[in-house]
């Protein structure tokens, strides 16, 4: 008999016909059909697949007496209840690595597009203005680029900077002793030698409005933000006056803290490039991600220790 997997995110039919290959499935993408499934069957579910922004909490782990497994389908997993779950016994694994050069190369395309103005200049295009009558725009080449989290995602952002000849900087709350890169240790001081800061740092409480009214400051008038990480890293309001007054060059955002509404604050804002959450979304991250569950999967059923567990 197959266990019963509760699924709380998007999955298209074909990833959910291989998933239901191993898993009775109840699929419940939102709060509503969400709430009836933990109502109805609830007693029977014995896996969760999540994903970090929609998360699993304490609740919702106790109307599952027989849950044993909870898997996150990306790397996040901030509004997973972890330490409820581990108390109770259950195995929290996520997706770590399976999508991280498509978030990177996102990070890059918000980058390229936000210093370059790309969207800007697609409208002018199409409305017929010429060259001549737009200002110029900086080379994104020879500058420095900061990166707020160096972690997997991080590293790859970093290699993409080196190949566009960046000069590369990080903060971390410790060093990484096998990066060859300029460390940090205040984020402040990160934003103001950079000319692009790149968030690719985890969400949670302790990193909500790292990138505050002070950073942005630091990153002054010339500089560029760029957000693949989570929206509550960056205040918004801040971003929104800073981009206003033109004390900041340009933002390029996948992720803010109005998801899934557009963030409203920042969309009369001169030079944002905004994405809705798709950084880590790709035909092949996708396939990478369900492939890596489902290999977590049977792992754990079959008495062995997960590929990517939660520490």
């Amino acid at each position: 008999m197959k266990p019963t997997l509760l699924i709380l995110t998007q999955v298209s039919p074909h990833h959910r016909d291989a998933i239901a290959a191993v898993f009775d499935i109840l699929y419940a993408p939102d709060a509503a059909s969400r709430a009836d499934q933990l109502a109805t069957h609830g007693e029977r579910i014995r896996a969760v697949l999540t994903i970090g922004s929609t998360g699993l909490s304490a609740a919702d782990i106790d109307a599952m007496p027989a849950l044993e497994l909870v898997c996150a389908l990306g790397a996040g997993f901030e509004n997973i209840a972890v330490a409820h779950a581990r108390a109770r016994g259950i195995v929290v694994a996520n997706g770590a690595g399976t999508n991280d050069s498509c978030v990177a190369d996102h990070a890059f395309a918000l980058l390229l597009a936000t210093v370059r103005a790309v969207p800007q200049l697609d409208a002018a295009t199409r409305a017929g203005t010429w060259r001549t009558a737009l200002p110029l725009r900086p080379n994104v080449s020879g500058k420095r680029l900061g990166i707020v989290g160096l972690g997997t995602i991080g590293r790859r952002i970093a290699r993409r900077g080196e190949g566009f000849d960046l000069e590369i900087g990080y903060h971390n709350r410790t060093p990484r002793g096998d990066a060859g890169y300029r460390y940090f240790d205040n984020i402040g001081a990160l934003a103001e030698w950079a000319d692009y800061l790149v968030v690719a740092t985890p969400g949670g409480p302790d990193t909500r409005h790292l990138v505050d009214a002070r950073v942005l400051a630091a990153l002054g008038p010339a500089g560029f933000l760029v957000n693949i990480a989570r929206g509550s890293v960056v205040d918004t309001e801040a971003l929104a006056s800073a981009l206003r007054a033109g004390q900041l060059g340009g933002a390029g955002l996948d992720v803010y803290e109005s998801e899934p509404e557009p963030p409203s604050i920042l969309l009369d804002c001169p030079n944002v490039v905004l994405t809705p959450h798709v950084a880590g979304w790709s035909p092949e991250a996708i396939a990478a991600s369900v492939a890596q569950f489902l290999e977590n999967a049977r792992r754990h059923f079959a008495g062995q220790q997960v590929l990517t567990p939660v520490a």
